[in-house]
């Protein structure tokens, strides 16, 4: 007898994928069919390394690759480091990936409620797919270390007339090159750092580590959130995948397994797909248990109902597809669900693994027959629709699983049918399937037999690793009014007889806030802690009154994000001490301006709205 697992809502999502630097985008990039693939940006990797393929040309050499166009985020990767009291000269010795994570994971918990929403802290936990590529801090560690070793004992060998200082020259030239040497690089050798910076900068003291299962990492990752809410060890978890690599050694792999499209394109599911490409980005969702969900009046994009992973074990090949495998873990999600895959409208939607190599899109394919069962006499509009974001975003590694179910819970929230790109002349084996693709966006009209719009994601990995989660539309005792993804929500409730709701009643409303910061200004730093030494309420009318917190401003100023008796008593302690205190906490003091010389002119200017300011002279 299998235990069914308790109903999981996803109350907040947030994304940094190609073409899409929040939900926002990344929804109406795939309402829209918008395909972000491009080439690959200068600077990623030399030029020189590109080959196109020759027809019948065999392994690329390990040097080169023959395809240089993915899903890339360069220009939308920006992360403004100081919000989460981390300074901007340590950046340079940062993995980018544990930066943007950090930076996606805070989006997320805004998107759902933000500081109000939390539970405690120590029920709060992280859970992200990571994989252990060659990340740039990490290549630059390397490089410095043992490529340089290399490089000066083999000119050493070739040239025995170099001297010793000339060696030395040529090893100093070398790391010169790669910037400078910073014990911050170190970090980047625990590939858990991703999960545990964003426990450390948000303050989230539940469980925080990476999971690494190939590409089903981020889909393995969400069933470990949903087992810990599941076991009432958490009461909110974070999970979802990061991938920010696009190192030249892994597109050699690629090039060399003839895992690459040779045409540079990837057309999930289509008759001639001849390979990936490779993206980037970095997904997470927030999760609570639907009872505890219903009861703090948040807003519901979907509910994961089952989630299932499974292996393939003995087979012909670590990189072959297996069928079995994968059946097995989507058989295990709908029995979690105690629900039937092969029942007649069992689903609407099914976001796909896709990777548009021929091995895994034809792998994929039995799976859905031998899961969901044969599609013989089914007319056009009652098949389910197969899908793939690989064909907007290339295939994002440990991200893949995350990237497609943020795109499941989008379709079920706005009850849209969502389309897969370049499959105009689909694989062959896709008839014997239930499962048609669609070209355009449509909307997601319910059968009549059809009790609740569901969905469900594919994700499967290297090595036999295999995952899926099976999702519903949030329930019927829920209207969402003037809501768009990353928006506050306004939630109003209605009866709905056939629903038991959670026994503590929702609010009737919910509106978002702005965040309060208290401002605090003195002639001096002991006579901002003479203000501070007032009972907390005092203080707290004190500061956050506009009109009287810079009243007479001196050259000591404090600031505090989201004031409380916590972060009171932080700053009471900082003051004290009479010493600067950088953000930690969310506490900023200083008890002396920062420029004091008669000749300094710099100013730091925040116009807002105004687009166009002149400075004065």
């Amino acid at each position: 007898m299998t235990n069914r697992q308790p109903s999981i809502a996803i109350v907040g999502m947030a994304v940094l994928l190609p073409g899409a630097r929040g939900l926002d985008t990344y929804w109406r990039n795939l309402r829209d069919g918008v395909d972000a693939i491009g080439e690959v940006p200068a600077g990623r990797w030399d030029a020189d390394y590109y080959r196109p393929l020759a027809p019948g040309a065999g392994p690329a050499a390990p040097d080169q690759v023959y395809c240089r166009r993915g899903g890339f985020v360069d220009a939308l990767a920006e992360v403004e480091v100081t919000r989460y009291g981390i300074m901007p000269a340590a950046v340079p010795g940062t993995e980018p990936d544990q930066l943007i994570a950090l930076d996606v994971a805070a989006a997320a918990l805004a998107d759902a409620g933000g500081e109000r929403g939390l539970p405690a802290r120590d029920r709060i936990g992280v859970i992200l797919g990571r994989g252990g590529y060659l990340t740039p801090g990490l290549a630059r560690l390397d490089q410095r270390v043992r490529t340089a070793s290399q490089l000066v004992r083999t000119l050493g060998e070739l040239v025995p007339d170099l001297s010793a200082d000339q060696l030395d020259r040529v090893r100093t030239a070398f790391t010169e090159r790669l910037g400078p040497d910073r014990p911050e690089s170190a970090i980047g050798l625990v590939p858990n750092l991703a999960a545990s910076r964003i426990a450390n900068r948000l303050d989230l003291r539940g469980p925080a580590y990476t999971v690494d299962a190939a590409c089903a990492s981020s889909l393995v990752a969400v069933d470990q959130a949903v087992a810990e809410l599941g076991a009432h060890r958490c009461d909110m978890m974070l999970a979802g995948g990061v991938h920010h690599c696009h190192d030249i050694t892994l597109w050699s792999v690629f090039s060399q397994l003839r895992a690459l499209s040779p045409s540079e394109r990837i057309r999930p599911f289509h008759r001639d797909a001849d390979g990936i490409l490779i993206g980037e980005g970095t997904g997470v969702v927030v999760l609570k248990r639907l009872a505890d969900a219903e009861r703090d009046g948040d807003r519901v994009y979907a509910v994961i109902r089952g989630t299932g992973v499974a292996g393939d074990g003995r087979t012909a090949g670590l990189v072959s597809p297996d069928p079995g495998g994968q059946t097995r873990a989507v058989r295990q999600a709908w029995r979690a669900a105690g629900l039937d895959p092969a029942a007649p409208h069992s689903l609407g939607l099914l976001e796909a693994h896709g990777t548009a190599t021929p091995a895994g899109d034809g792998a994929e394919l039995t799976t859905l027959v031998q899961a969901f069962g044969p599609g013989a006499g089914l007319d056009d509009e009652e098949r389910p629709v197969l899908g793939s974001v690989k064909s907007m975003i290339g295939h994002t590694m440990p991200a893949a699983g995350v990237a497609g179910l943020v795109k499941a819970a989008l379709a079920l929230h706005h009850g849209t049918l969502l389309p897969t790109l370049h499959c105009e002349d689909p694989h062959p084996r896709l008839g014997a399937t239930r499962f048609r693709t669609l070209a355009r966006a449509r909307p997601w009209d319910r059968h009549p037999d059809e009790p609740t719009r569901r969905a469900a994601v594919n994700a499967f990995g290297f090595g036999g690793i295999n995952a899926h989660v099976v999702l519903e539309e949030a329930p019927a005792t829920r209207r969402t009014v003037a809501l768009a993804p990353g928006h506050a929500p306004v939630l109003g409730r209605i009866p709905d007889p056939g629903h038991t709701p959670a026994p503590t009643p929702a609010p009737a409303a919910r509106v978002a806030e702005p965040e309060r910061i208290l401002l605090l200004a003195a002639d001096s730093v002991q006579h901002l802690a003479a203000m501070l030494d007032a009972d907390d309420s005092a203080v707290l009318a004190a500061g956050l009154d506009p009109a009287s917190a810079h009243t007479g401003a001196g050259p000591a100023r404090l600031g505090i994000v989201a004031p409380d008796a916590k972060r009171l008593a932080l700053a009471r302690r900082a003051a004290e001490k009479g010493r600067p205190w950088q953000g930690r906490g969310d506490v900023w003091l200083r008890p002396t301006p920062l420029l004091g010389g008669p000749g300094d002119r710099l100013a730091f200017v925040f116009p807002g709205l105004e687009g166009e300011f002149t400075p004065p002279r």
